[in-house]
This record gives C-alpha cells, sequence and structure tokens, in this order.
C-alpha cells in the first residue's frame, strides 16, 4: 500500500527498543462507536485486501477513511477508521491481538479463518510449523539490535539535556504556542496517539502525506541531541490547555519520546527530522534544534555524538535486515496458505461488509 498521495495513513504498532509496540487498543473509543469489526485469521486469508476494498468503496462513496499500515509489512493494511461513521475494521490478530469489549452489540468478530480448506492445509503443517518459528526468530532477533540501538542513541543524546538547554527549548515552545494557538473558548483538548513513521522491512518509512494532507503550516524540527522532544511536550501541554484537539505521534524506535505533534483545526504541524531526511516540501518553520544546545557541549562532544549515532544506525539497519527475514519468511507461509483459501467467499463477505457499513447512519 505504503501511502496514495493525498490519503491519511499511520502505523498503530512500531517495531521499537521495546519490541512491538502498540497502539491499536487506542484506534477508536469503542464505546461510542457505531461498530467494531476485529477481524481474526492467519496469513494469507485476505485480511488486509478485505480492509482496502472497504476502505476504497467508503471512499468512493465520499467519505474520509483513515488507514493503519503493517509495520511488519507496510504494502499491507492493520486497519481502517472511518470517522464520520464511528466505525473501525481493524486485524485483531498476532502480535496486535485486539478483542472487542462489546461483542455483538457494538463490536463484531469477523472470523476468515473460515475460509481455509483445513484438510488439505495439513499436508503443509510441517513446513508451517518451521516458517512460523523461523519467522519469530527473526523478530527476536530484530528487537535484539533495536533495543541496542535505542540504548546507544539515548547515551549520546543524554549529555546535551542540560536544566539550561531544556529551558531554551521549552520558552522556544512558548513563543510559538502564543503566536500560532489563539486559546479556545470551552475545556481541554483531546489526543489520539498515532505512529507517524516507522521501523519496517522496507527501511524508515516517514508518512509525511498524512501532515500535508491535513497541515499547510509544517514547523521541521531538525533534530540533533534530544532537544525536539523536549520541545514537543511543551507544546502538547500548550495546545491540549488551549483547547485544541491533537494528534500526537511518538517515536518509532523510542516510544517514550515524541516526535510529530498536527492539530489539523489549525492545518498546523510539527515534525521531527533526523539525519538527512527531509519532508519533501518545504516547511512553513525550520528550526535547527543544535541551535538551543550548550555550545561548548556541542563542541566537546559533537563528534562522539555522531560516533554513537553511526553505530545506532547500523544496528538499526541489522534490525532492518531480520525485519527483512521475517517477511520473506511470512511470504512463504502465505504462499502454501493461498491455494487453500476460498477467496469467492471472502469477496462475498467483504460486499456484505461494506453494504453493512455504508448503511450506518
Amino acid at each position: 500500500m505504503v501511502q496514495q498521495d493525498g490519503s491519511i495513513a499511520y502505523f498503530l504498532g512500531a517495531n521499537s527498543g521495546d519490541g512491538f509496540f502498540s497502539l491499536y487498543d487506542e484506534l477508536i473509543e469503542e464505546s461510542r462507536a457505531a461498530a467494531f469489526y476485529v477481524l481474526k485469521g492467519g496469513p494469507g486469508c485476505g485480511k488486509s485486501t478485505l480492509m482496502r476494498k472497504v476502505g476504497q468503496k467508503l471512499e468512493e462513496a465520499g467519505f474520509a477513511v483513515e488507514y493503519i499500515i503493517c509495520s511488519g509489512d507496510p504494502d499491507s493494511l492493520d486497519g481502517i477508521l472511518i470517522p464520520e461513521k464511528a466505525i473501525a475494521m481493524v486485524d485483531g490478530t498476532s502480535p496486535h491481538v485486539i478483542e472487542p469489549s462489546y461483542p455483538g452489540a457494538l463490536g463484531h468478530y469477523i472470523n476468515l479463518g473460515k475460509y481455509y480448506d483445513r484438510k488439505a492445509l495439513r499436508s503443509s503443517g510441517e513446513e508451517l510449523v518451521r516458517l512460523t518459528k523461523a519467522y519469530k526468530s527473526c523478530y527476536t532477533r530484530a528487537y535484539q539490535c533495536l533495543r541496542a540501538a535505542r540504548e546507544i542513541r539515548r547515551k549520546g543524546e543524554q549529555v546535551f539535556l542540560t536544566n539550561t538547554a531544556i529551558s531554551k527549548a521549552e520558552k522556544r515552545a512558548d513563543g510559538i504556542l502564543s503566536r500560532e494557538l489563539r486559546k479556545k473558548v470551552g475545556g481541554h483538548g483531546k489526543e489520539v496517539r498515532r505512529f507517524l513513521s516507522g521501523i519496517t522491512c522496507e527501511g524508515i518509512l516517514s508518512l509525511h502525506e498524512t501532515v500535508y494532507s491535513q497541515c499547510k503550516r509544517v514547523y521541521e524540527l531538525q533534530e540533533s541531541c534530544g532537544l525536539a522532544s523536549v520541545m514537543l511536550n511543551r507544546i502538547r501541554e500548550g495546545a491540549l490547555v488551549a483547547g485544541y484537539d491533537l494528534v500526537v505521534c511518538p517515536l518509532g524506535e523510542d516510544p517514550e519520546k515524541l516526535a510529530h505533534i498536527l492539530i489539523p483545526e489549525l492545518s498546523l504541524a510539527f515534525v521531527t527530522t533526523v539525519g538527512g531526511e527531509t519532508l519533501g516540501k518545504r516547511p512553513y518553520r525550520r528550526i535547527r534544534m543544535d541551535t538551543i544546545a550548550d555550545r561548548e557541549l556541542l563542541k566537546e562532544h559533537r563528534s562522539k555524538l555522531r560516533f554513537s549515532n553511526r553505530m545506532a544506525d547500523e544496528l538499526v539497519k541489522d534490525g532492518i535486515r531480520e525485519l527483512r527475514g521475517a517477511k520473506a519468511f511470512h511470504d512463504q507461509m502465505e504462499a502454501l496458505y493461498h491455494p487453500h483459501v476460498d477467496f469467492k467467499g471472502v469477496d462475498k463477505l467483504t460486499a456484505e461488509l461494506t453494504r453493512e457499513i455504508l448503511s450506518f447512519s
């Protein structure tokens, strides 16, 4: 899939230093949903294709659709959200196991496993066991690499997070808040969490088209020593107090750190870039975060910071190679399943679900 021009797409899962980090339970507030569909079924049964087709039909009917991209395979979908109808559909299988909180009333199980020819698949059982073990082993090694990369990067940045630098970053944030966010009449703002970028089998992917499809004014925070998250935390707090609803995006590699904020109501966003990363378009404002750090510390430790970042980057590359290996094993599993799936039945189910969703007022 990865992302179509003009579409809104996020990740809800991250391959991180903490292993698989999930935000799937935040896709929709189920108690306020008109319907929440949870798809169950193993590899190759058509979950991603079903959601893509439903999303396309909803878009053709004039509804905005938010697409949730799979962090394991960016060409696949793990969910869709139709905000106007308060309806969501999600892949509820491992590693992001989801169960409806109100099954039968608001939440609905959709079992695609019933379209497997179980008798025919028995002959592939031994090979599927082997492939599944190899697939999981790749992820174990990938997360070991990403954990080491996170710790190295944290240690390299720690020296620059002085009280003075933090104070300067927060002061800069306060200036932006006073200039850009006039306090609204009403209550406290709300936030939803999404990942805007992720470490995948295809490398590090950033969904910048999502930003520009919702926000025309984009502040680019060029990160170098860990201070962008400090500034963004201050902006987040101020924007919520001012009454604005936000999309807050943690850093995929290290979800404890905030990486991006979108305020669609104001067509305003704050996006962190690192290294040679670019937004693809000229930003509204660009802030070089190293101008906020202590100059003497930068002069003294810049070479060490670059070295630690190079080490971390190499470990991330190793992690990506393992994710690529996991994808290859998963593709082999799907190839074994595909001949034994009743895709006509899946297509019929897709059409039924589409009609049902369109019928919700």
